[in-house]
């Protein structure tokens, strides 16, 4: 399984950028997708996940109401909408996928204080906001 995050770039506060995450893979539907994030001196955070048997989704507080996860899974693709985009969301974005045959939901579930136990992990796109 391989992963691909791309859509990044430099953007001004209050500007939007799509992120898209190509999974190489058979099947994209027992996979569970999440968003991850780290800026300068930063611990790696999660962002948003989705999970693959309820499209069941979770934010970080910090994105709520300004970004949206979603998948297609026949393009075998997740994308996240960055909608007003602030400097602190500056930082350099990763996908990272994780098995759900046997473990439903597990993108949700580990999407914040668990996401090392992803299985794969994408090599990131640097967003940058600033003026």
């Amino acid at each position: 399984v391989q992963l691909q995050a791309s859509g990044g770039g430099l953007v001004q506060p209050g500007g939007s950028l799509r992120l898209s995450c190509a999974v190489s893979v058979f099947s994209l539907d027992y996979y569970g997708i999440g968003w991850f994030r780290q800026a300068p001196g930063k611990e790696r955070e999660g962002v948003s996940c989705i999970s693959s048997s309820d499209g069941s989704t979770s934010y970080a507080d910090s994105v709520k109401g300004r970004f949206t996860i979603s998948r297609d899974n026949a393009k075998k693709t997740v994308y996240l909408q960055m909608n007003s985009l602030k400097p602190e969301d500056t930082a350099v974005y990763s996908c990272a996928a994780v098995e759900e045959l046997l473990s439903p939901n597990a993108a949700v579930r580990l999407c914040f204080s668990d996401f090392n136990e992803y299985d794969y992990w994408g090599q990131g796109t640097l967003v940058t906001v600033s003026s």
